[in-house]
């Protein structure tokens, strides 16, 4: 027993903390892992967006950046599907799976910035207003209440309107009207981990509110954020392609919300020309979806009690 101990004891100093800690994040890691594997939606969403990653990566090199030039459209105006436009050609000739492909870049990053932006308001003040409560508490939770109240919808367009057409802009009026959710949620979760009693001995031995937040709260409270972010990127995603839809996206950039908003333009509902409507708002629906996927399995992971089916 005191040779493995001992043993024990010089391994930790020889690896040190920091390997220790290394360590222990690799085997959380891989546990995790190998519970998500055992829910098959969440798989299947995950290789969607891999597929989606991938192609939105490597669209310079694939499609190149003159997909998007309206001057040197290869094709004529609205042609139909055809084994040199797999997916035809938009009102200007140019090539609709090159511009669906690059697109994806403009989407997803819009959805994943958004959605970072959202979380992170939502988790200060959730931690915030849970650790200090009181009137600051109160006064958070009043304004929270009023935003979950608003539509998230018009409080989007209406600061989409009055700024200035840009991705910053959309990234922007998502972020800070989607984020009361998370602050209701961390804010409850905050709750439970301040009353454990560890929090006590913290505050006894003298720790200050950064350190019992940063330290103990906002440890715990991780597994919520990073699920609620999965969750809120399918929004975000569908959220610009709204605002592009509406025209308050920026002209300059391919989308796939623009792509849905230059058919609209060009008629394409009354044509008939299908292939201008379908493919983007399928791209939309299958990323949204494959976010929900992961979201809920994640979720599932990190809290079993959920019992979110497999």
């Amino acid at each position: 027993m005191t040779t493995e101990t001992t043993g024990t004891t010089e391994t930790v100093k020889a690896t040190g903390p920091r390997a220790l800690a290394w360590q222990r994040r690799r085997h959380s890691a891989a546990r995790f892992w190998k519970q998500y594997r055992t829910h098959r939606a969440g798989v299947l969403g995950l290789a969607a967006l891999a597929l989606f990653a991938l192609l939105a990566l490597t669209a310079p090199l694939t499609v190149g950046s003159d997909v998007q030039s309206v001057t040197a459209a290869p094709g004529d105006p609205l042609e139909s599907p055809s084994g040199e436009f797999p997916l035809g050609t938009d009102r200007f000739g140019r090539d609709l799976l090159g511009l669906l492909i690059w697109g994806a870049r403009v989407s997803l990053l819009v959805g994943l910035l958004a959605a970072v932006l959202s979380v992170a308001i939502g988790s200060l003040i959730g931690i915030t207003a849970g650790h200090f409560r009181g009137r600051y508490d109160t006064v958070m939770m009043r304004i929270t209440d009023w935003f979950l109240v608003m539509p998230t919808l018009v409080l989007a367009i209406a600061l989409a309107t009055v700024m200035s057409r840009s991705l910053g802009t959309i990234i922007l009026a998502i972020g800070v009207t989607t984020w009361p959710t998370t602050a209701r949620l961390v804010r409850a979760q905050t709750l439970a981990v301040e009353s454990r009693p560890y929090i006590e001995r913290a505050k006894a031995l003298g720790g200050g509110h950064w350190h019992i937040m940063s330290r103990h709260v906002l440890p715990n409270v991780m597994p919520l954020v990073l699920a609620q972010t999965t969750l809120i990127i399918s929004s975000a995603i569908l959220a610009e392609a709204t605002l592009a839809f509406l025209g308050l996206g920026d002209p300059t950039v391919i989308s796939w919300g623009g792509l849905l908003q230059d058919a609209r333009e060009a008629g394409a509902v009354s044509s008939g020309d299908w292939w201008y409507l379908v493919p983007p708002g399928v791209a939309i629906a299958v990323v949204a979806v494959a976010f929900t996927l992961c979201g809920r399995a994640v979720e599932s992971v990190l809290n079993p009690r959920l019992g979110v089916s497999r």
